[in-house]
């Protein structure tokens, strides 16, 4: 009798530490300004943030879609001999972005022509790509899919395989269709990659009055509005178009110069010009600048430091700055990662 009334009572237990769980959760998300602006279907917009670029702000997700693309996005099947995923670029643990070596490698162990950047707050971008060669999260895939150097696939492989696999009685139980589309693929990872909002950082509590700097992030931030933000607005801390970086022409890996948006444009204007990152989550997101060149924010801070003449100890206070965008909440966050219960049973 004793051990009947010890289960329930540790089953009671459970459901109550289950449902203060969901309710602490609930309160987080209200706390942290996520019970602001709804622009968009992926979720709640930060009270602090702007209104969502992408798509004006019209895109309309479905959960399933979401979590379809979720597998998807770390599914080797989408490269050409099922070695390669879009998380082998974009890892999850360091705000998926590209840390394993200064350019990111794709099928056969290639080495591409940059680093590959870091995913998240895309819904606040109208370009993709360090070059912006991509004007929308749903095409973006096709470029490392069909890139002889990345994925080394095509569609129409792509397409097959997936018909072939357990994902096409998934996908029509779950009223997305009776068999893979493209429009479906893309769609699905686009949906997934729009939930990966990061906001929850020191400064994002700052910003909205929760927390207070220290006197050193303090100075940090004015030095840092005094040199960077003509270039990293803040609350996203990138920018919309393309900016140099005063670094000199790469090498590409058939030797070429990398001259940046003008390999797109053709126009010698955009020479050496990049597309603006966020400096969120830098802690994660090593090594740095297109091409990976520093290793550390140090080395970018001393390239920086010719240009704008700040001193060694303004250096140092603002990158106790920089580190207040770090946002481990949204590294750590289960749903962003690969799932070990399997969605296809």
């Amino acid at each position: 009798m004793m051990s009947v009334l010890r289960a329930k009572f540790h089953r009671i237990k459970g459901q109550r530490l289950a449902v203060i769980r969901l309710v602490f959760a609930c309160f987080s998300l209200m706390i942290l300004g996520f019970a602001g602006k709804r622009d968009c279907d992926f979720g709640l917009t930060p009270a602090h943030f702007p209104r969502p670029e992408y798509n004006d702000g019209i895109v309309r997700l479905n959960p399933y879609r979401v979590t379809l693309g979720r597998q998807l996005f770390y599914d080797p099947i989408l490269s050409q001999d099922s070695s390669v995923s879009c998380a082998s670029c974009h890892s999850p643990f360091h705000a998926f972005a590209h840390v394993d070596h200064d350019l990111s490698h794709g099928i056969h162990d290639s080495i591409l022509d940059r680093n590959a950047p870091a995913l998240f707050n895309l819904a606040w971008s109208r370009f993709f790509m360090w070059d912006g060669a991509i004007h929308r999260l749903d095409a973006q895939p096709l470029a490392p899919i069909t890139s002889a150097r990345e994925m080394g696939s095509d569609l129409k492989t792509v397409l097959l395989r997936l018909n072939q696999s357990p994902y096409k009685k998934w996908i029509k139980r779950k009223g997305l269709g009776d068999s893979f589309s493209s429009d479906l693929l893309l769609a699905a990872l686009r949906d997934f990659q729009l939930t990966l909002v990061s906001a929850t950082s020191r400064y994002d509590s700052m910003a909205m009055g929760m927390l207070a700097f220290s006197d050193q992030e303090n100075r940090g931030y004015l030095q840092f509005k005094k040199h960077c933000s003509s270039c990293h607005h803040e609350p996203l801390f990138n920018q919309k178009g393309f900016e140099k970086n005063g670094l000199p022409a790469g090498r590409k890996q058939d030797h070429s110069l990398d001259l940046g948006r003008m390999l797109v444009t053709g126009n010698s204007e955009d020479s050496l010009k990049f597309k603006v990152p966020s400096l969120r989550n830098l802690r994660y997101t090593y090594p740095y600048m297109h091409d990976g060149r520093f290793k550390n924010l140090q080395g970018v801070l001393k390239h920086y430091q010719g240009v704008f003449g700040f001193s060694d100890y303004e250096k140092q206070d603002i990158i106790a700055f920089l580190l207040t965008l770090n946002d481990p909440r949204f590294v750590q966050d289960p749903m962003h990662h690969f799932s070990s219960i399997k969605i296809l049973q």
